[in-house]
């Protein structure tokens, strides 16, 4: 009896315990494969590139490979983000909900989110069998559609990983799957016509939006509904995905982010600020020099300032502190400078803003001509806010260094590496020793590597690397997922001639080219309250470049225009991620964060207007080219 009895608990924990080896199992193959992905595109570039140096016989379809371990790597990467629950959202409603309350919540955006994951899994496998159909090749028998596999097969994974997150309680995960079922079968046989639909579910999605969904849900959700509501094949959202990911210079996002995140994992930062420290340290404002310096260095590597913030933010927080500065004005700092670096090359915005400008302009509009833009209006934000800085520190500092020409080049010595990383980048981008800027993004990478693997040795090849890769292509993946649903949106945009009547109407109501200047900063501002800087650049450019050509604005100006007012959205709230990340390092209330990052936007503003009505400050550099 007492035998019997045992039997049905003995099984849970075998059942759990089985749950957990196949979650461990999958857990290690998509690892596995974003550490293989990364690994090719660092590899592919670089022997094509030497091959045809020496033997002059390449690799068949080498771009072609790359391009699609983009795909590979937005897919997989975008699984282990769901898996880390660490999908992209801009809910805080969480902090003030009771967790009563926070599990409905997550039941109702989490089902949503789900329901358009499966969607978006369902509607690319039409991309596949069209593609299946076409037998088209990558090279070496490997056709496009193997590849695209990854589609539907990433989306149903982070379908599954987004329900499994709703809760740790079985009844919960079952609620939110019933509800994703339930919508799933209301989209298929709508009770009325799917044309009277598209309001309710569009205000339906805003509230799981704003409730925690994540945020290419919103963006992928948008797109179905409005293909669906026009009775439009939703493989289109899918056919958008495929078609961003493997856009010829996209593969330069994961390569540089690689780069930036060797650095932050190692121990460059500490290398870093001692050269700074020895080179500044006599100032009063030695602190905040050394925080906008190395603050803009890592984020125009990494591309985002999340991972500046989470990586050098508590070494930076004691350099200020000791420096006698206030707490608040230290974390408005650290908040504000984090975003500092992506007008610099190679950040990752600036790439991307090319690859959609060129997608929806004429494909004048060279790379080299945007960093240079950028470059002018990147160094007065790094002024403005290292003077800022200074003012909040004492004017009477207890002890102040004394510059030491001979401690100054010894840290220089021991940085040097470190240092000559964006002598790499910048010589390997624009030089033209190497024939594509994707063979630069990977010597860019391969440098960074060995520089901390084998040179300092902070990093295992076999511990350390393979973390710093998965770490990688998490936050590359999710930053890739936005862009594809939120291009699937654009074209949507595109499609209802969203553009020609935007211009009609600005141009109808508008007309002079500064008071234009003037809405458009105010518009871009908003954007820059309610979305991400990645998807913001996939969704109004496109919108955005007519208007400046019907307007006479430089592209240029426009681009830096562009990318300058969004860099305000990493203070602003509901979605400034910058506010978001500073309070989860410093353990620190939203608000709190927010009010600290006042006297930095007041900051960034100043910069914005001189940046506006001074088009010197971005045509000047790119105008030396021609």
């Amino acid at each position: 009896m007492t035998e019997a009895s045992s039997t049905p608990q003995d099984s849970i924990p075998q059942q759990n315990r089985t749950l957990s080896m196949a979650s461990r199992a999958f857990s290690w193959m998509e690892n596995a494969l974003l550490i293989a992905g990364i690994s090719l595109m660092i590899a592919i570039p670089l022997c094509e590139r030497l091959l045809r140096q020496f033997t002059d016989t390449g690799i068949s379809g080498a771009p072609e490979f790359v391009q699609h371990l983009s795909l590979v790597i937005a897919m997989v990467g975008g699984a282990v983000a769901a898996r880390e629950d660490r999908l992209l959202a801009i809910s805080t409603v969480f902090q003030f909900t009771t967790p009563r309350w926070t599990a409905y919540i997550k039941v109702f955006s989490n089902s949503l989110a789900a329901a358009i994951t499966a969607s978006l899994s369902i509607a690319s496998i039409e991309l596949i069998s069209i593609d299946r159909e076409a037998g088209s090749l990558i090279a070496y028998g490997i056709k496009i559609w193997m590849v695209q596999l990854v589609i539907p097969f990433g989306f149903a994974a982070i379908t599954a990983r987004i329900l499994w997150n709703t809760s740790d309680r079985w009844p919960h995960r079952i609620s939110a799957l019933s509800g994703a079922i339930a919508l799933l079968c209301l989209t298929w046989h709508p009770p009325i016509a799917p044309e009277n639909l598209w309001l309710p579910a569009i205000i339906l999605l805003a509230i799981a939006t704003l409730l925690g969904a994540p945020i290419f849900t919103a963006l992928g959700g948008a797109a179905l509904i409005f293909f669906w509501s026009k009775q439009l094949s939703i493989s289109i959202v899918a056919v958008s995905q495929y078609s961003l990911a493997t856009e010829p210079i996209v593969p330069t996002i994961p390569l540089f982010a690689l780069a930036g995140f060797v650095l932050a994992e190692s121990k460059a930062s500490d290398r870093l600020v001692s050269v700074f420290q020895s080179l500044f340290g006599q100032f009063r404002s030695a602190s905040s020099l050394v925080t906008v310096f190395v603050c803009a260095f890592f984020t125009s590597f990494t591309g985002g300032s999340g991972v500046t913030i989470l990586a050098l933010g508590p070494l930076l927080m004691s350099l200020l502190l000791a420096a006698k500065c206030r707490e608040s004005s230290a974390l408005g700092l650290l908040t504000g400078a984090g975003s500092l670096g992506i007008l610099f090359p190679p950040a990752l915005p600036v790439i991307l803003y090319f690859i959609v400008a060129n997608a929806n302009g004429d494909g004048s509009l060279r790379l080299e001509q945007i960093f240079l833009g950028g470059l002018i209006p990147g160094l007065l934000m790094i002024g403005l806010l290292a003077i800022w800085g200074a003012r909040q520190l004492p004017r009477i500092s207890s002890k102040r260094a004394h510059f030491s020409a001979k401690a100054a080049w010894s840290s220089i010595l021991v940085a040097k590496w470190e240092l000559l990383l964006p002598v790499v980048a910048l010589g390997s981008l624009f030089s033209g020793i190497f024939s594509t800027p994707v063979a630069a993004a990977a010597v860019t990478a391969l440098y960074a590597i060995i520089i901390e693997t084998a040179i300092h040795r902070d990093l295992s090849i076999t511990k350390d690397l393979p973390r710093v890769f998965v770490k990688c292509g998490l936050l590359v993946g999710g930053i890739l997922l936005i862009l594809g649903v939120a291009f699937g949106f654009t074209n949507f945009l595109i499609d209802a001639q969203i553009p020609d009547k935007a211009i009609e109407w600005v141009t109808a109501t508008v007309h002079s080219k500064w008071l234009f200047l003037l809405t458009l900063n105010l518009l871009l501002i908003l954007v820059g309250c309610l979305m991400d800087i990645y998807s913001a650049i996939v969704v109004v450019v496109p919108l955005l470049i007519p208007l400046g050509e019907a307007f006479g604005i430089d592209p240029v100006h426009l681009a830096i225009l562009f990318l300058i007012n969004l860099e305000l959205g990493y203070l602003t709230p509901p979605v400034g991620m910058n506010l978001f990340l500073a309070a989860y390092r410093f353990d620190k209330p939203i608000l709190e964060v927010a009010r600290a990052a006042i006297p930095v936007l007041i900051v960034f503003l100043i910069s914005v207007v001189l940046v506006t009505y001074v088009p010197a400050l971005t045509t000047f550099l790119p105008q030396l080219l021609e």
